[in-house]
């Protein structure tokens, strides 16, 4: 739980500025259904961790579709992720994960490269990955900053493999929105990825990583402002 709230502190510190220049510069009179998420917001960050001489890598994407019911028992929606579209080592996904200092553009280049290549992401064959949300329940307790929880249960497809995920949520309104913030752990190897290595195994990333996600989620029918 200590991790997950130092994650959210992070998002907000290093997210609230863009979000609410993005949200004023939405297409007036856009319609959103309930449930509808605000693609150009919302994000995903992944916090790789790392093997022997290895380094720590923020990584941050975007979605190509969206759909969360909060409070739905059943078919509480769908969430598409556009993995051409994740970047490794950008100055706010590192911060967003808790990372600090800057990586160089040679750096970043190779670490996309590899990221993207056949071994891990492999893009260039699955370009989305997809989690399937079978409900998203509101927790009865209460959370002590006072911010509702959801319990979201679904199957993540990450390339060819299907695992069960199932996390919790905080839920806040900002800008007439719900903003949905949580975290959740992943490893390569369940979905048939093999973590980067080199230098026989003495520099790496680890196998295990860490999901975070900041969506922004109609509540109700209605225009973008």
């Amino acid at each position: 739980m200590l991790l997950l709230s130092c994650l959210l502190a992070a998002s907000a510190a290093a997210q609230a500025p863009a979000v609410q220049q993005d949200r004023t510069a939405a297409t007036p009179g856009e319609t959103y259904e309930a449930g509808d998420l605000y693609l150009p917001t919302s994000r995903v960050f992944v916090h790789v961790g790392k093997t022997g001489f290895g380094h720590e890598h923020g990584v941050i994407g975007a979605l190509s579709q969206g759909r969360l019911l909060l409070g739905a028992t059943h078919d509480a929606g769908e969430l598409v992720f556009d993995m051409t579209s994740f970047v490794a080592d950008t100055d706010a996904a590192r911060r967003a994960v808790g990372l600090e200092g800057a990586s160089s553009e040679s750096t970043r280049q190779q670490v996309n490269a590899n990221m993207r290549g056949a071994e891990v992401l492999n893009v260039a064959a699955f370009p989305t990955a997809r989690f399937v949300i079978d409900s998203a329940t509101e927790d009865p307790l209460p959370d002590p900053s006072g911010a509702r929880r959801y319990r979201i249960s679904g199957n993540l497809t990450l390339q060819s493999q299907t695992r069960p995920v199932t996390f919790m949520v905080e839920v806040d309104v900002k800008n007439g929105w719900n903003r949905v913030r949580g975290a959740f752990r992943l490893k390569h190897t369940d979905f048939g990825m093999k973590p980067y290595t080199k230098a026989l195994g003495a520099v790496g990333v680890a196998d295990e990583l860490i999901v975070r996600g900041e969506l922004w989620v109609a509540p109700t029918v209605g225009a973008a402002q």
